[in-house]
């Protein structure tokens, strides 16, 4: 923030004295007006469903120009990310604030990452607890939060060794325990993972290997994982890295503060998009069903919505949308599965949303969500683990954001405050009388 802050005048209609409130300037975006004095000086809060106009903390990770259609990860554009890095150079990246070198990716990769997979064994015995159709989100909010149980030695915050310890472990162990999940759903087998395999490599495996036969990792669908991973690894202050943040507000450790993160990323307006936007193709059914479908979505007076378009961020293209197609038509032709109804008629959706001049006056075009959706049922990760995949990614994110919170001075427990309307004060009246 600027140091020498310019002011803006707020003043009262019922003749209360104005006050002076600073004005600080950020890198890049809007200006912020501070506030934080403003109960003290006036016995007045400011009132902001939804926090849209609210800076609830100073950041250094990401940016987003909705307008622009701009991501950027520590000053990076998502795009050039996306295209020269793997997700674990992105998640060093957001964890340090700079692109490891050669050698310090090595050190990260292979002798922290890579190091602390596996999960304790134990936690093989939590996941029988469960239902066998149990949702994944229930099984893997529970499981996150568990991690405090069996890796309370790095659950220290004050102190920066044990934090590093506890992001490292969530980062490596989020992929084993989402597969876990996988597995016990379906009643295979869990696969440990190996070391001598990628990230996303790894995954892939423990999600579709089996003990019975050899599992060769097809290259495609690993860079389309690793994509999916590091298009969903940060998008600023959402609204489950709040959560992480309020959550972590008040000391709690961070596996609880990540498992917290997890449980709001579950809702279908946030992680459940690409989940809900699957649902709407299979609910159109075939592609001659599209231009009725497309009436319906038009109509003022019809329910029907269109999932998968437009963002309530971007005011323009989604960046990570166009990266997130590249990928889906590279699996589609990799598979063999462009003739596929199911895809066909997502196709179908995505040239006349590009097209209409309907949705191009109201910037609806296809989000990320519609394109990921499609690609990992190709992969064939079934629906309901679409925001499990959606948690591993977005867990750098929100370790990241956590720990610039921790060490931030300025802040404090969060506390939002509340314009109430319900009933003044009274008194309680005798049984006889109410």
């Amino acid at each position: 923030m600027s140091t020498n802050p310019q002011t803006a005048t707020l003043s009262f209609s019922d003749g209360s004295p104005s006050v002076e409130l600073p004005i600080y300037e950020g890198t890049i975006g809007p200006d912020v007006i501070d506030i934080r004095k403003l109960y003290a000086q006036t016995g007045r809060f400011t009132f902001d469903p939804g926090f849209m106009s609210t800076a609830a903390c100073n950041s250094t990770i990401t940016y987003i120009d909705g307008d622009k259609g701009e991501l950027l990860y520590r000053g990076y554009p998502i795009e050039q990310l996306a295209e020269e890095c793997d997700f674990l150079e992105v998640a060093y990246l957001l964890l340090n604030g700079e692109l490891p070198t050669a050698e310090q990716k090595d050190e990260f990769v292979n002798h922290k990452v890579i190091r602390h997979t596996m999960v304790h064994e134990q936690m093989k015995q939590f996941f029988n607890s469960f239902r066998r159709d149990a949702h994944p989100m229930a099984v893997l909010t529970a499981a996150v939060g568990a991690m405090s149980a069996f890796y309370h030695d790095s659950t220290d915050i004050t102190d920066a060794k044990s934090r590093e310890i506890s992001a490292i472990r969530l980062i490596a162990k989020l992929p084993t325990l989402v597969a876990m999940a996988y597995k016990y759903s379906i009643g295979q087998p869990f696969m440990y993972p190996k070391n001598d395999l990628s990230y996303s490599g790894n995954f892939l495996r423990m999600m579709f290997a089996v003990p019975a036969e050899e599992y060769v990792v097809n290259p495609v669908l690993e860079r389309a994982v690793d994509r999916i991973f590091i298009l969903h690894a940060d998008h600023e202050q959402n609204a489950s890295t709040s959560t992480v943040r309020l959550a972590g507000s008040s000391g709690t450790n961070p596996f609880a503060a990540i498992a917290a993160g997890v449980a709001c990323l579950w809702g279908p307006a946030h992680g459940g998009a690409n989940e809900a936007a699957l649902k709407m193709l299979e609910e159109i059914g075939h592609v001659d069903n599209v231009p009725g479908f497309i009436e319906k979505v038009k109509d003022k007076n019809s329910e029907v919505r269109l999932m998968g378009f437009g963002h309530r961020v971007y005011k323009n293209y989604d960046p990570r949308a166009k990266l997130m197609r590249e990928t889906c038509y590279e699996v589609l032709a990799e598979l063999g599965l462009q003739e596929d109804p199911l895809f066909k008629l997502a196709m179908e959706l995505e040239r006349i949303a590009l097209s209409d001049d309907y949705f191009i006056s109201r910037k609806l075009y296809p989000n990320v969500d519609f394109y990921s959706g499609i690609v990992q049922r190709a992969l064939g990760i079934p629906t309901d683990l679409f925001t499990g995949i959606f948690a591993l990614a977005r867990t750098v994110g929100w370790i990241a954001q956590w720990n610039e919170m921790i060490a931030d001075p300025d802040q404090k427990i969060g506390r939002p405050r509340q314009l109430f309307v319900g009933s003044p004060k009274r008194d309680v009246p005798k049984m006889s009388a109410r």
